[in-house]
């Protein structure tokens, strides 16, 4: 691949990158104001019936309210989590990858900004949670949860179709395929060689 080729694909990844994190960021700490402003916590709005519902929480442990009282260590890891993902953006090729990691980054800061700059105190802040969708999902959450839920779905579709950071699918070498003898392997057969070009070939070289 030439090198402007390699350079173009890289700054299309992080623009897609910056955009995705930059996006979900900006939505989810729009949403948390509205309602950290307009509702009152532990109250229950109903926008689809039992299908989608603003009930307003802060939580102090991970995503969906879980794990509750380790806010210092999610605040670590998340923290983590950034610094990574930062340093491996340049590695990214493929737009797919960097929807995925920007989805992740843009949830994981916006998270994390909450556990920084909230009540009670630095580091220690609770998330604001407020989603349900109580036929889906048992719990509340946030649109940086889902960013990082959606984040994770694209990752393990990437990962099962075999696509790579540079955009490129393995190709997995069909069984069976002749290859040279291996010299690490003593039991290792050479193909036989192909014939010259205008001399016939053997019953060998023709047998499959």
């Amino acid at each position: 691949m030439a090198p402007k080729v390699r350079t173009k694909g890289r700054s299309s990844a992080l623009i897609v990158l910056g955009l995705a994190a930059l996006g979900v960021y900006a939505l989810d700490q729009t949403a948390k104001f509205l309602v950290v402003s307009s509702l009152t916590e532990g109250s229950t709005v109903r926008v689809l019936g039992d299908v989608l519902q603003w009930h307003y929480v802060r939580n102090p442990g991970a995503a969906f309210s879980l794990a509750t009282g380790m806010t210092w260590i999610f605040t670590i890891i998340a923290a983590a989590v950034v610094v990574f993902i930062v340093i491996f953006a340049g590695r990214i090729r493929s737009l797919a990858w960097a929807l995925v990691f920007g989805l992740l980054l843009g949830g994981v800061l916006g998270n994390l900004t909450d556990r920084l700059f909230r009540e009670p105190s630095f580091g220690l802040g609770h998330v604001v949670d407020f989603i349900t969708t109580p036929w889906l999902i048992p719990a509340i959450y946030n649109v940086a949860d889902a960013s990082i839920v959606t984040s994770m779905v694209i990752f393990m579709i990437l990962t099962i179709r075999g696509i790579g950071l540079d955009g490129r699918r393995a190709v997995r070498e069909p069984v069976g395929t002749a290859h040279d003898a291996d010299p690490a392997d003593p039991g290792s057969t050479p193909a036989p060689p192909l014939p010259a070009e205008g001399t016939p070939a053997t019953p060998t070289q023709l047998a499959p």
